[in-house]
């Protein structure tokens, strides 16, 4: 296999959309788990579907582009989970396609193989949750197009208005996923060390990166959403997290061989002498791009291999390295590459079907939606979730503001601030729930809190579940 990706042939580039759809091939066959992340998102749009603004009126710390392709898919197909997979296949393709075409036709490595291609739509399976449509995924579309403006930047041996490029790249990454903001120091400091750029190419792709956050600031400054947007996007990506760690081993052991394969291609580069300057220059811009990838871990939601996406583009150009440094038809480096495949395949089928019995590693139990246990009444209502969601959103529709927990608690378990019984009071009456499931006992403070909510809503036969009267 690893032969057949080393031929330089124009066909190469169909083969690699076919072998990452073979790598898919499960998603098709059998269906992926639905994740608590991806309902999330698939409510956002269905909230923003229904003329709600997102942060407003939806509370949840998703990125605006990301909301708005959410919002986008759901006017579209409605809340169907294989049409997000689908669209998460084409931007990995064009992830995929893009890296490759970047790194042969400038010549990055001195032999020209369709290899980085083959390497980055694995990296792309070492978990099935890579297969959903996250705004990481996204965001890294748009990080890779600005790499590929600073290797056109360090080709042609000159600073261009191309910075502001490059810039404006970085800037709509992070509108998909605000992390990516941090790539702005990447870019920096690309530019710095490795370019003649000037004071005024900087100021450019400075402003090329703020251009597209400033459109955005207006629109929620001009649509009273300013508020919302610092506390419900801004503030909320510097909250402390809690990470289980069951998750933690089942992302050591998806994000073992990328990383180790990317770290020995990187540590094999000390070792060659064949590199012009510019190569150099390209492959010292990559180990930046992986030290600031590193700093977006604490700003992490949750803790996940789809997480990790924005270390696939450094692992498969280091480990791209790793299998050139090999004699060309070497067996060793053959092997090698079959067995890191074999692996990949495993955790991926392993985390889907669990081939191997009793063992939870990869399946990612924890961020896995589970059937509520909710009565047959409850189906297709609008509902409102005190606490964590888990499930119960699968066949019902979210009602209120209060979507994302976290978020929500700046009211709900405020509710000795006279402000904040405001802010609820309003909330249920431009969007009340059918029924409010109750998961931290919430409900009995609220009621005695808000008087004219307690006119409207009762306790059910059911545990723990109020119902609307009227």
């Amino acid at each position: 296999m690893l032969s057949f990706f080393r031929v330089n042939a124009r066909y190469q580039t169909i083969s690699l959309v076919v072998f990452f759809l073979l790598l898919r091939l499960p998603f098709f066959l059998g269906g992926s788990p639905l994740l608590i992340p991806e309902l999330s998102w698939m409510l956002v749009g269905e909230q923003m579907g229904r003329g709600f603004m997102l942060y407003r009126d939806v509370w949840d710390n998703v990125s605006p582009f990301s909301g708005l392709t959410y919002w986008l898919i759901d006017s579209l197909f409605g809340r169907t989970q294989w049409v997000y997979q689908i669209a998460a296949i084409t931007v990995s393709l064009v992830q995929i396609l893009y890296f490759n075409y970047v790194i042969h036709s400038r010549e990055v490595f001195p032999e020209r193989t369709f290899l980085p291609g083959a390497l980055y739509a694995l990296f792309l399976n070492i978990s099935f949750d890579m297969g959903t449509l996250s705004p990481m995924l996204m965001a890294n579309t748009f990080l890779l197009f600005a790499f590929g403006s600073i290797v056109k930047i360090l080709v042609r041996r000159e600073v261009t208005t191309q910075v502001f490029e490059m810039g404006l790249y970085v800037g709509i990454a992070t509108l998909f996923y605000l992390p990516a903001s941090l790539f702005v120091v990447w870019a920096f400091l690309a530019l710095l060390f490795y370019t003649g750029s000037t004071f005024r190419h900087h100021l450019l792709g400075l402003f090329g990166s703020i251009f597209p956050l400033m459109m955005v600031v207006l629109f929620f400054y001009l649509n009273n959403g300013m508020e919302s947007l610092n506390r419900n996007l801004l503030t909320s990506v510097f909250q402390v997290k809690q990470y289980n760690l069951n998750d933690f081993s089942s992302l050591l052991a998806s994000l073992l061989l990328p990383l180790g394969f990317g770290i020995m291609g990187f540590m094999r580069i000390f070792t060659t002498l064949r590199f012009v300057n510019y190569q150099t220059r390209i492959q010292q811009v990559m180990a930046l791009w992986f030290i600031v990838a590193v700093f977006t871990i604490p700003l992490m939601q949750f803790l996940a291999p789809m997480q990790f996406v924005i270390f696939i583009p450094p692992a498969a150009f280091f480990a791209t390295h790793y299998f050139q440094s090999f004699k060309k038809n070497s067996w060793a480096d053959e092997l090698q590459f079959t067995l890191m495949g074999a692996v990949i395949i495993m955790i991926q089928y392993q985390g889907l079907r669990g081939i191997i019995p009793g063992l939870s590693m990869g399946k990612l139990e924890n961020l896995r939606t589970k059937q509520a246990n909710l009565p047959e009444q409850i189906n297709g209502k609008r509902i409102l979730v005190l606490g964590s969601h888990s499930g119960e959103y699968m066949n019902n529709f979210t009602a209120t503001p209060y979507l994302n927990w976290e978020l929500a608690s700046y009211d709900l378990r405020n509710l000795d601030n006279f402000d904040s019984v405001i802010h609820v009071y309003d909330n249920f009456k431009k969007d009340p729930p059918d029924y409010v499931i109750d998961k931290v006992n919430m409900m009995p403070k609220l009621l005695s809190r808000v008087p004219a909510l307690k006119e409207q809503y009762e306790l059910s036969p059911w545990k723990g579940i109020y119902q609307r009267i009227n």
